[in-house]
């Protein structure tokens, strides 16, 4: 049976979609999928939260099967399952203790996982880990941890926890996304063309180009040695891309769009 270590909770979720989670945490309770929910009652963040498009971002992904598999804001588990699939054990971090519970809930009978709630710049967690996985998270750094610079701060401090030899797996949308152009709003705050305009007067959340993120590796230290491209977007991904394939024809084509 999974872990779930509520040591370092202080009592307050800081992150949440609101009491849509309640109706989540009812559905796994009662090992209900999104194929159980009439349509007329799905809504987005139950249909985010319980895809299983949701784990195609690391279902490809050649984890060593003996590993330790640190995962930093694990949510409502989207993808701890297919971590506990692939690897000896996984940490799973999460703020919230209600998303936390989701999570539990969903993946009590792997014996291989620790759930943890908390900030996991307040946990002494003194293990190193062959991964550490940054699926939606890196791009609010900036609201939980401290400093003039907290996204290299951040990533400083996740190193920290890497064996010499580990991987950082960072899953983050692209500021400068076709889809922004086209007019579609930023992800996070909803409003048009923010992130093209640098997330001006906006300090909680914040998305990378590509040479940003290169340029932020490599000044706190690490490697960024490859990027994958995952098709329409890193949240529902049907298709992962690399530098090789990305100029092909099979990129881009027509995709449906949950927003």
């Amino acid at each position: 049976m999974a872990k779930f270590n509520e040591t370092f909770y202080h009592g307050v979720d800081q992150y949440s979609d609101g009491e849509v989670e309640e109706e989540i945490l009812r559905l796994v309770r009662q090992g209900m999928g999104l194929d159980d929910i009439l349509q007329e009652e799905l809504s987005y963040p139950i249909l985010y939260h319980l895809s299983k498009v949701r784990e195609n971002i690391f279902l490809w992904y050649p984890f060593a099967p003996e590993a330790r598999i640190l995962e930093v804001g694990a949510g409502c588990g989207a993808v701890t399952g297919i971590l506990c699939e692939k690897a000896k054990e996984v940490v799973a971090v999460e703020l919230s203790k209600r998303r936390a519970t989701i999570n539990f809930e969903r993946n009590r009978q792997r014996a291989n996982l620790e759930i943890v709630v908390g900030n996991l710049n307040e946990i002494p967690l003194r293990e190193e880990f062959d991964y550490i996985i940054l699926n939606g998270v890196f791009e609010y750094a900036g609201s939980f941890t401290e400093g003039e610079q907290p996204y290299e701060e951040f990533l400083k401090q996740i190193a920290r926890r890497l064996k010499p030899e580990g991987t950082i797996l960072i899953a983050i949308e692209n500021r400068l996304g076709a889809k922004y152009f086209a007019g579609a709003p930023e992800d996070h705050t909803d409003r048009y063309f923010l992130g093209l305009d640098r997330y001006d007067g906006v300090k909680s959340v914040r998305t990378f180009s590509k040479t940003e993120l290169e340029d932020l590796c490599a000044r706190t230290g690490l490697i960024c040695n490859r990027f994958y491209y995952p098709y329409p977007d890193y949240k529902f991904p049907y298709e992962i891309f690399t530098d090789e394939s990305v100029n092909t024809p099979l990129y881009g084509r027509p995709m449906f769009q949950f927003s």
